[in-house]
């Protein structure tokens, strides 16, 4: 009996398998935990192995690398294509085995330790920051309900609740003083957390020579550059940088029939905290143009005459994701664009 490839359903702890001869008929149906998963495939000879791209793959598709064999992920929604009748845990691990089959399917790389190391602190610190903004604003309306309107911004904040809490005004009862009491020392909590995390990406950013690299480029910081190396580690998964813009969601969608082409806004696919953190280091950019180098500086003017700001932010950001992937993939430090001579 040979076995050509091997679907796994992945589970918290049970495993479903699936192998397939060259012909693509199931061979092999089994049900195993993790343990016996990495037992029976040991001393296995198979050509790939496919597995969905999920919490614990990575760890497993280590596993299975270290035991000699090919190891590929892929995204979910690209296997339930092959998923030919209703859901089951061996029909899913059917569809995978099938689908790492094809030459044109795309797959996810496996992320080192370190890699998922530098993804949960970010997932952490985003969590972290979005529970500090829905604080902020929790604030400010129990404020406004009392008559005392505060402007937008953390640090007006910051600055306004140690005056209402060091007055003993009428208007707030000493239950009220107590809670924004308690509010403010969570939000000096989070901002401290969250401060530790700034600290940790930054030393990480300085001991990875891929991430100092990506620092040089303009509107590309520590938090950004770290979280470019943990989602995608030196780029080679993608052939070009317009792949990776692509997966970062920062190229139009496409609806186009015969000779009619018709491009709509950019897609927003893939991971959309780089992508909100490269459109974040662009708008800053652009306040910042007339210090950019002449040729990145005379590339943000024309466009900026033709078009609107938003469009130009888009489009500075996908800029960024193409010299990032350069610098990766590359090995190189970052060059500022020429400025382009007239004829």
């Amino acid at each position: 009996m040979e076995i050509y490839a091997i679907g796994i359903d992945l589970g918290k702890i049970v495993f479903h398998l699936v192998g397939l001869d060259r012909e693509g008929n199931v061979v092999v149906r089994k049900k195993c935990s993790r343990n016996q998963l990495l037992t029976y495939t040991a001393n296995l000879p198979v050509k790939l192995i496919g597995m969905e791209a999920c919490s614990g793959s990575h760890f497993l598709g280590r596993a299975l690398r270290a035991q000699g064999h090919e190891v590929r992920l892929m995204p979910a929604q690209y296997v339930k294509p092959y998923v030919k009748t209703n859901k089951s845990d061996y029909l899913d691990a059917e569809a995978i085995a099938e689908a790492v089959q094809r030459p044109t399917m795309r797959f996810v790389p496996i992320k080192t330790e370190e890699q998922l190391d530098l993804q949960a602190v970010h997932r952490v610190r985003e969590r972290w920051v979005m529970r500090r903004t829905a604080l902020v604003n929790q604030i400010r309306g129990l404020l406004l309900e009392r008559g005392f309107p505060l402007p937008q911004g953390r640090k007006h904040l910051e600055q306004a609740l140690p005056l209402f809490l060091a007055e003993s005004d009428a208007s707030l009862s000493a239950s009220f003083q107590v809670l924004l009491t308690q509010m403010k020392l969570e939000l000096e909590q989070l901002n401290t957390r969250i401060e530790q995390m700034d600290a940790v990406i930054e030393q990480q950013a300085r001991e990875q020579e891929s991430c100092e690299r990506l620092t040089e480029i303009p509107g590309i910081g520590p938090v950004t550059a770290t979280a470019l190396v943990a989602a995608i580690g030196n780029g080679a998964a993608f052939r070009q940088g317009r792949e990776l813009a692509a997966w970062i969601g920062l190229v139009p969608r496409e609806h186009s029939t015969g000779d009619k082409q018709k491009l709509l806004g950019i897609s927003k696919r893939g991971n959309g905290y780089l992508r909100r953190l490269l459109v974040q280091g662009a708008r800053a950019i652009l306040q910042r143009r007339t210090s950019q180098s002449p040729g990145l500086k005379n590339w943000l003017t024309q466009l900026s005459a033709r078009t609107h700001q938003n469009v130009v932010i888009v489009a500075l950001a996908n800029k960024l994701a193409r010299m990032a992937w350069a610098v990766l993939v590359k090995g190189e430090r970052y060059r500022a664009p020429a400025l382009a001579l007239s004829s």
